[in-house]
């Protein structure tokens, strides 16, 4: 596997029951950090919603996840949102449902089908993207190979994340995992650059 599926930007929608509102946003992320900035960030919106439910999926591995049911009852917000993430097939995405309550309880049938629909309604707000799954190296060298190392990275499709230019030139790529051994391959053959 050298691609996942995520999303391109961050997208919202609402979804209406029995007076109850419940704002979607799907937030693309890399990173638990991330996560809680994000969340931190909604409940500083929306101060006075009731509940801020929320589900997300991260690595390409998909082994990292959690669902937050945030006061509903047990199962009934958390699960329908991850479940939305899941029959996509996405990863480093986060769900966040914030609910403001319309005075009707909704009962857990109800509020699965809520959750499970605003999650479902901010997905299809968003755009679905295919990502190569890079891996992360960092580059040294002197100036004088930049057009070179510039060359290869172009040539691969890498990822330029970070880059330091004191002394020496450093980069901190990636690589996509399809490409990774002829990169470093064809970087090694270079000489004098030194690879972590």
């Amino acid at each position: 596997m050298y691609t996942f599926k995520t999303i391109s930007s961050l997208s919202q929608s609402e979804f209406k029951d029995r007076g109850s509102r419940f704002l979607g946003f799907c937030i693309p992320v890399n990173t638990l950090d991330q996560i809680k900035i994000e969340l931190k960030k909604l409940k500083e919106l929306h101060p006075k919603a009731v509940h801020h439910c929320y589900a997300y999926r991260l690595g390409f591995d998909q082994n990292l996840y959690r669902a937050n049911d945030y006061g509903e009852p047990s199962g009934s917000a958390g699960k329908p949102i991850l479940g939305q993430i899941d029959s996509y097939g996405l990863t480093n995405i986060l769900i966040v449902i914030v609910r403001y309550f319309g005075g009707s309880l909704l009962g857990v049938p109800g509020l699965i089908n809520a959750y499970k629909t605003a999650a479902q309604e901010a997905i299809h707000s968003n755009i679905i993207i295919e990502k190569d799954i890079e891996v992360n190296i960092t580059l040294e060298f002197d100036y004088t190979m930049m057009n070179e190392v510039m060359r290869i990275l172009k040539q691969f499709n890498c990822t330029i994340l970070q880059q330091e230019m004191t002394l020496f030139c450093k980069l901190y790529i990636g690589i996509p995992l399809i490409n990774k051994d002829d990169v470093i391959q064809r970087l090694q053959d270079l000489r004098s650059i030194e690879i972590n």
